[in-house]
C-alpha cells in the first residue's frame, strides 16, 4: 500500500493552518529569506506555529531553501537550516548543493535534519537524474512539471525507492524550472533567487529572419494553469506519492478552496481502492461549502503535456484571469445588458471579455437584477453575443471568508478498572500503540448508574483534534463512583498522551538522526544544453562549486547570475512549450508548411530581441537573448 500526499502552498501562517484544516497532509512554506518567493517570507516562530499545528493530524511542514547562495550568504544560510533542523520541520526543498554539507553540520549540532527534497529548481526530466539525486540522499524529487504520465511512470519503474513529487494544479512556468534566465538577463531579478519578474507573461511581437511581422502584441509565452484533478488516479498508478498545488503567493481563500477539491477527490480515490493507497495524514475534514476550481484565480485550465504534446496549452490573448464561464451577452442597453446562461449574479461581481482586438475588458457589476446586470461603468466594446466570465464571484467568496472546514481525527475511549483506580484507553485507527492515562481513587459501590456520565463526560473532545467514536465501559467501572472532574481529568491527560504519540509518530517519520555516506555519484551534463551553457548547474557559491569537483564535473563555470551568461547570446529558456506547433505549423505533427523564414525573433514592445531556436528532434523551443 503506498501513501498519497496532497502538498498545498503556504504563503504566510494563515494559508498553512488553512490548508491543513482543509486537507492536506502537508504544507510548504518559505523562511524570511531562501526561498523561491522572495515576497513570500515568514518568521521562524510562525513556521513553529504552523508545524506544531500540523503534526496533530500527522501533516508535515517542509521549508523552501531553494534559491541559489552567493557567497555571502553561506553562513546565514548555514544558520537557518540549523534552525530549522531543531524546529523539527520534516523536510527542506533545495537546489544548491551547497545545503548537502550544511545539513550534516546541522546534523551535529542538534542531533537530527529533516528530510531533504530536491526542488523543481533542480530541473529533474530523467531516471539518470533521480537516481543520481537518490544516491546523494535525497528522498523525493520534485519533478519537472512538463513530463507526461508515461515518462513519470518509467521514471518510478527505473528508480522506486525515491518519492515523485508532481504538480497537478496552478501556475505554470514557460521554461523547465531552474533554467530560466530571462528575468535576470532583462532586469537583473533572478528567477533563481525568487525575484522573477514574469518575463513570460509579457506582450510580444513574432518577427521572421526578413523581420516581417508574424504576430502583434500576443502572450506568446504564457501559459494557462495546471489542472489535474481528473487525472490523480492516473498519476499515482504511475508511481506519484506527492501531489503538489502552486500558489506561495496566492491567499487564504485560494487555498481552501484548491485543497478542499483535490483533497475530497483523492479521498474518492483511497475510498475506492483501499488496498492499493492510503492518506498521509489523519482525519475526515467536514466542509461547509462546495469547492469550484474556476472560480477562484486561473487563466484557464490545461492538462499540459500530461499524455504528450497537445493543443491549447497557451494563453496568447491574456496572462490575466479569466475566471469561470458564465454565459454570453444577450442584449445590450445604454446602462445594462442580460446575460443568456443559468448562473446567478450578486452586486460587486467582477466580470470580463476578450474585445474583438483580444485584449482582456474588466468591469464590476453594480447591481444584479436576475440576470440584467448595470455595471459600475459600462465597458467598451460590449455587444450581443460576447462570452462572459466572472472573475470575482462575491457570493462564494464571502462563503469562504467564514467557517468551511473543520477538520478531526475519530477516536474510540475505553474506561477500565485498574487495581487502586481508573484507567483510560484512547484509540485511533492509524497508530499501533494506545494512549493511556491512570488516576488513583478508591472504589467505592454507586448509589445511581454512572454510565451515562461517563460517556457524556468522555466524549467531551470539542476543543481538541479528536472526535469520539464510541466509549467502552469494560469490567463493570461503571458499577463504581466516578466524579465527573476525576472523568475530565482522565480525558486531558488521555487526550495530552494521544498528541504526544502522534507527534513521535510524525518525527520518526520524518527525522534522521544519521546520514549514510553518499554513494558514488558522478555529475554529468544531464541534458545536451548544459554542456554548451554550464552556467545551467547554478553553481553560485565555493561550496557548490566544491561539491561538483568531487563528483567528477570539469566543466565548471559560475552561475549565470554571478557572471557565468557572459556570451552574446545566452541561453535564457528552455521550453517545451513550442510557438511554432502552438501557431499551427509544426509540419512533423500535421501542421501547415509555414511561409516565414527562420529564425524567428520575439520582440518586446520597448524594441529587445530574443531569438527562437526550435530543436524538432528533443521536439523543444529555446529563447536566446540578443
Amino acid at each position: 500500500m503506498r501513501t498519497l500526499e496532497l502538498l498545498a502552498p503556504a504563503k504566510d501562517l494563515e494559508c498553512g493552518l488553512a490548508a491543513i484544516d482543509h486537507g492536506a497532509d502537508a504544507v510548504y512554506i518559505g523562511a524570511e529569506k531562501f526561498g523561491a518567493r522572495a515576497a513570500a517570507g515568514n518568521s521562524l516562530a510562525d513556521i513553529q506555529r504552523l508545524t506544531d499545528y500540523a503534526h496533530q493530524f500527522g501533516a508535515k511542514v517542509f521549508v523552501t531553501v531553494n534559491t541559489i547562495v552567493f557567497e555571502r550568504e553561506l553562513q546565514a544560510t548555514q544558520q537557518l537550516i540549523t534552525d530549522l533542523a531543531r524546529m523539527g520541520v520534516d523536510a527542506l526543498l533545495v537546489q544548491d548543493m551547497a545545503t548537502l554539507a550544511m545539513r550534516r553540520v546541522a546534523l551535529g549540532e542538534v542531533g537530527h535534519v529533516p528530510q531533504l527534497h530536491a526542488s523543481t529548481q533542480c530541473d529533474t526530466r530523467s531516471a539518470e537524474k533521480v537516481r543520481w539525486l537518490r544516491q546523494l540522499g535525497f528522498t523525493r524529487v520534485v519533478l519537472a512539471r512538463e513530463l507526461s504520465v508515461e515518462e513519470i511512470g518509467a521514471i518510478h519503474r527505473e528508480v522506486p525507492n525515491v518519492e515523485l513529487e508532481v504538480f497537478v494544479h496552478g501556475a505554470l512556468c514557460v521554461s523547465y524550472s531552474g533554467v530560466c534566465y530571462a528575468s535576470q538577463h532583462c532586469f537583473q531579478r533572478s528567477a533563481n533567487r525568487g525575484e522573477c519578474a514574469q518575463f513570460c507573461r509579457m506582450k510580444f511581437d513574432l518577427l521572421d529572419a526578413d523581420g516581417q511581422l508574424i504576430e502583434h502584441d500576443r502572450y506568446l509565452l504564457s501559459m494557462k494553469d495546471l489542472c489535474q484533478i481528473d487525472h490523480l488516479e492516473e498519476l499515482a498508478d504511475a508511481g506519484a506519492s506527492s501531489f503538489k498545488i502552486e500558489g506561495r503567493l496566492k491567499d487564504a481563500n485560494y487555498v481552501k478552496n484548491v485543497v478542499s477539491a483535490y483533497s475530497r477527490r483523492l479521498d474518492e480515490l483511497v475510498a475506492r481502492r483501499p488496498d492499493a493507497y492510503r492518506r498521509a495524514s489523519f482525519g475526515t475534514v467536514a466542509y461547509q461549502f462546495e469547492p469550484s476550481l474556476r472560480k477562484t484565480f486561473n487563466r484557464g485550465f490545461t492538462h499540459y503535456f500530461l499524455h504528450g504534446r497537445g493543443p491549447d496549452i497557451a494563453s496568447f490573448d491574456t496572462p490575466k484571469a479569466l475566471g469561470e464561464y458564465v454565459g454570453t451577452v444577450k442584449e445590450v442597453r445604454r446602462q445594462s445588458f442580460n446575460v443568456a446562461g443559468t448562473a446567478s449574479f450578486a452586486n460587486g461581481d467582477g466580470l470580463c471579455f476578450l474585445t474583438d482586438s483580444r485584449t482582456l475588458e474588466g468591469f464590476r457589476v453594480n447591481r444584479a437584477v436576475g440576470n440584467r446586470l448595470y455595471p459600475f461603468k459600462m465597458p467598451q466594446g460590449l455587444k450581443a453575443g460576447v462570452g462572459l466570465y466572472r472573475n470575482n464571484d462575491v457570493a462564494f467568496e464571502k462563503a469562504l471568508a467564514g467557517p468551511t472546514a473543520c477538520r478531526k481525527m475519530g477516536v474510540h475511549l475505553s474506561l477500565d478498572l485498574t487495581a487502586d483506580g481508573f484507567a483510560l484507553t484512547l484509540r485511533v485507527p492509524f497508530l499501533n500503540e494506545e494512549a493511556r492515562a491512570t488516576v488513583a481513587f478508591g472504589h467505592q459501590p454507586a448509589k445511581k448508574p454512572q454510565a451515562g456520565n461517563i460517556v457524556k463526560q468522555l466524549s467531551k473532545l470539542g476543543a481538541t483534534p479528536y472526535t469520539c467514536q464510541g466509549v467502552s465501559i469494560l469490567n463493570h467501572a461503571d458499577r463504581h463512583f466516578i466524579p465527573s472532574s476525576l472523568l475530565s481529568d482522565l480525558r486531558r491527560e488521555g487526550v495530552e498522551a494521544l498528541d504526544a504519540l502522534i507527534r513521535k509518530h510524525v518525527e520518526q517519520a520524518g527525522r534522521l538522526t544519521e546520514l549514510p555516506p553518499m554513494a558514488p555519484a558522478v555529475a554529468r551534463a544531464w541534458q545536451p544544453e548544459y554542456k554548451q551553457h554550464p552556467y545551467l548547474y547554478n553553481i553560485s557559491n565555493s561550496m557548490a562549486r566544491s561539491f561538483y569537483e568531487a563528483h567528477g564535473l570539469t566543466n565548471i563555470r559560475p552561475a549565470f547570475e554571478v557572471g557565468g551568461g557572459g556570451a552574446e547570446a545566452p541561453l535564457l529558456m528552455r521550453c517545451r512549450h513550442c510557438i511554432r506547433f502552438a501557431l499551427g505549423h509544426c509540419v512533423r505533427r500535421g501542421g501547415e508548411q509555414p511561409t516565414w523564414r527562420e529564425p524567428l525573433t520575439l520582440r518586446l514592445g520597448d524594441g529587445r530581441r530574443f531569438r527562437l531556436e526550435f530543436d524538432c528532434k528533443a521536439c523543444q523551443m529555446a529563447v536566446y537573448g540578443l
